[in-house]
């Protein structure tokens, strides 16, 4: 068979031919030639190129006999020519099958097919970018049936509804090996569970409507007093525990924000926090004249929720107010002589960074074999605790990392976060006040926390042993602290350091709340407590449990 030139290349040896005549006869239009020399160049590129069969001689062309296919759907791919193309470096290329257009189902899987390999670029850029504690689905509860008593506590009022928890409470079954609670975390795991599960069952609350914005009903979510916003916004969008009768109400939620107050009412540099706890004041005795619940108990079942600093001392000047009402605080100090143990609740002060992502920039520890560092501290040197706590240790060991603001130099090299992940144990002094939001950072970076704050009600001690997860260090023992700590053996540590681990979904706050996590947390605390002021035993049923 006589082998044919294609008219390409015909049309590249001539033009070649007359570009050289036109060197010889030194008469060159030069913006010709370079045009030329650029479609000369892409032409070449094209021909060198496997996929792009219509520059392919005749013979190459009339030597395949496999059928074609489409590449990205619309150029034809010659199997034969792309077998036998000698640029071995080009990569391989992933053809697309024919779609028959009257098959809408087949359509959508050869796109989505299409559409894999960019899924996976993004798949990669997230993983690069990856900074959200990724909580798994917990296991599906087993579903519980109702007792012939439990059902008939669905239609008690609630003054009998309470009394006939406690009582159940108190008689709670033996829990062994629960798939979604880990005993050695708790005082009394039966009990919590128990409680919980009546929780879940009985409780509603019900949300003063009253108060305008920004003071009420308009959480700040931002900050390291964030979380006082974070259970008011979960509060009022929840529909399991509040309810909008009032007469069927366990529990009354006063839903305003301490860091609210400060920002509308508190006047810079008056150093007078007074004006606060006046404004409290006034709104509860509107509650008192409006509504009849607050003198029906003298708001022993009312609560607040407040994680400022100042959220104590907003209730001084009203006494029914400070002396029975349910208040969850940070700041639980016992020396203040505000904070009642077995009535108030301690909150756990969480630090959020972006209020539309609260699980971002948390999680992730290192594993043990990599935290080389025995102890760390950095931050400001307020309050009484952590100038000593410098004093002592500062520059003073290796294995002590101990700065005040965490030096730029310092920074550079290792960031807060990394030395949180890289310490054995996280101290956590406290500041002006006894709480401190290092606790719950220790326990997202599975760093076991050392708590130094005499006088501090550590958050849920009242279902939670913090001595299985924590070190809690007189202020006296600063000079101490190392041989303290070493004093801790690695089996003791290692099962600390795992329940640090266990524990950490207790303080995790999440846009739709799961079961256990911290809002669940703070409202089972709240009403553990109300549970713990019923003094109703004369309202008992009689009836008895019947599973």
């Amino acid at each position: 068979m006589v082998s044919m030139k294609s008219p390409l290349r015909i049309f590249i040896e001539v033009s070649m031919k007359e570009l050289v005549r036109g060197f010889r006869r030194q008469r060159i239009r030069w913006r010709n030639a370079f045009l030329l020399g650029s479609v000369m160049t892409t032409i070449v590129i094209l021909l060198h190129t496997p996929t792009f069969s219509i520059f392919s001689d005749d013979e190459e062309t009339e030597s395949s006999s496999s059928s074609p296919i489409y590449l990205n759907g619309s150029l034809h791919l010659n199997i034969q020519i792309v077998r036998e193309a000698k640029v071995e470096s080009f990569p391989s290329i992933t053809t697309t099958p024919v779609v028959k257009m009257n098959s809408s189902s087949e359509f959508k899987r050869v796109v989505e097919e299409t559409n894999l390999p960019r899924k996976r670029r993004k798949g990669k850029r997230r993983k690069k970018t990856k900074d959200d504690l990724i909580l798994t689905d917990p296991p599906p509860a087993p579903r519980h049936v109702l007792s012939s008593s439990e059902r008939r506590a669905l239609s008690l009022p609630p003054k009998e509804a309470l009394a006939f928890a406690k009582l159940e409470i108190q008689r709670a079954p033996e829990v062994v090996n629960d798939t979604e609670l880990f005993a050695p975390v708790f005082r009394n795991i039966s009990i919590f569970k128990r409680s919980y599960e009546l929780m879940e069952l009985i409780l509603k609350v019900y949300i003063y409507p009253d108060g305008e914005k920004p003071i009420f009903h308009q959480p700040h979510l931002n900050g390291i007093y964030a979380s006082e916003g974070w259970f008011m916004k979960l509060m009022e969008s929840n529909t399991q525990f509040v309810t909008k009768n009032p007469e069927k109400a366990h529990l009354f939620y006063m839903p305003y924000s301490v860091k609210q107050l400060q920002h509308a009412i508190f006047v810079p540099g008056s150093h007078n926090i007074k004006p606060l706890s006046i404004f409290i004041r006034d709104y509860v005795n509107m509650l008192s004249i409006k509504y009849p619940f607050w003198n029906r108990t003298h708001g022993s079942d009312h609560f607040l929720v407040a994680c400022h600093d100042w959220g104590p001392y907003t209730v001084n000047e009203h006494p029914e107010l400070r002396q029975n009402t349910i208040k969850a605080l940070c700041n639980a100090d016992l020396s203040d002589g505000i904070f009642v143990p077995g009535r108030d609740v301690s909150l756990p002060e969480t630090s959020i960074r972006n209020a539309g992502r609260p699980l971002r920039n948390i999680g992730n520890g290192n594993r043990v074999s990599q935290r080389p560092i025995l102890a760390f501290f950095a931050g400001n040197l307020h309050g009484r605790v952590r100038p000593q706590l410098l004093k002592h240790w500062r520059n003073k060991d290796d294995d002590m990392k101990i700065y005040g603001p965490l030096p730029h130099n310092v920074a550079r090299k290792m960031t807060y976060v990394q030395h949180m992940k890289s310490s054995k144990y996280c101290l956590c002094p406290m500041g002006y006040e006894v709480n401190s939001p290092r606790i719950v950072e220790a326990i997202y970076y599975e760093c076991v926390p050392v708590i130094i704050a005499d006088n501090f009600v550590l958050p849920f001690s009242e279902v939670l042993d913090w001595s299985a997860f924590s070190v809690v260090v007189p202020e006296k023992d600063i000079p101490r602290l190392k041989e303290i700590l070493l004093e801790i053996s690695m089996r003791r540590y290692l099962k600390m350091q795992s329940n640090v681990k266990t524990v950490q979904k207790h303080f995790l706050w999440s846009p739709k709340p799961r079961r256990y996590d911290v809002f669940h947390m703070i409202l089972h605390s709240i009403w553990f407590n109300l549970l713990l002021q019923n003094q109703t035993s004369n309202h008992v049923p009689s009836f008895r449990q019947h599973p």
